[in-house]
């Protein structure tokens, strides 16, 4: 009889345990943020600052929890076109969102990306220590936004020495 209330015990335990890493995973750490239109911005061609490119209906979450758990969603009247022959592009795949976003599909985005149909551009190099924001720009208006480990927040995570073409982590903190 002891044996079944401690295998009970155990059960119930794990499945506490795996609810509440599963709530804080994707419901506890974010929050939805005010985006304004300004922070909504492309680095052009050749050029160090960003310049902000129109933006409406924007609609933000973000987690202090990682560097990369910024996603952003918006409307734009500018074109793919316009936007690959002024801005710097970037080879980044969008990263997955918690499903309560509903307007951040990574797949969806990937698939789009993919297939030639929009372009993703870098809107500011590091961000955060070792992570760059990249928006992404489809044929049909909608702009999104997340943040992408570049090399240097990938050396930074995987434990390898870091460079000098890295910056000083102590700029950051």
């Amino acid at each position: 009889m002891i044996g079944k209330i401690l295998t009970v015990a155990i059960v119930l335990t794990g499945i506490v345990v795996a609810a509440s890493v599963y709530y804080l995973q994707v419901y506890h750490f974010y929050d939805e943020v005010d985006l304004p239109a300004s922070q909504i911005a492309l680095v052009p061609r050749g050029g160090d600052s960003a310049e902000p490119i129109p933006a409406d209906g924007i609609q933000a979450i973000d987690a202090n929890s990682s560097p990369i758990r910024f996603r952003a969603c918006f409307d734009t009247t500018l074109s793919v076109d316009e936007a690959r022959a002024r801005f710097e592009r970037v080879d980044a795949p969008p990263l997955n969102a918690p499903g309560w976003f509903d307007c951040f599909d990574a797949d969806a985005i990937g698939a789009a990306l993919a297939d030639g149909q929009g372009d993703t551009f870098l809107a500011q190099k590091n961000i955060a220590y070792g992570a760059d924001r990249v928006v992404a720009i489809l044929p049909d208006g909608r702009g999104f936004v997340w943040h992408q480990l570049n090399n240097c927040g990938e050396k930074a995570y995987d434990g390898t020495v870091i460079g000098e073409e890295c910056p000083p982590l102590e700029q950051f903190q």
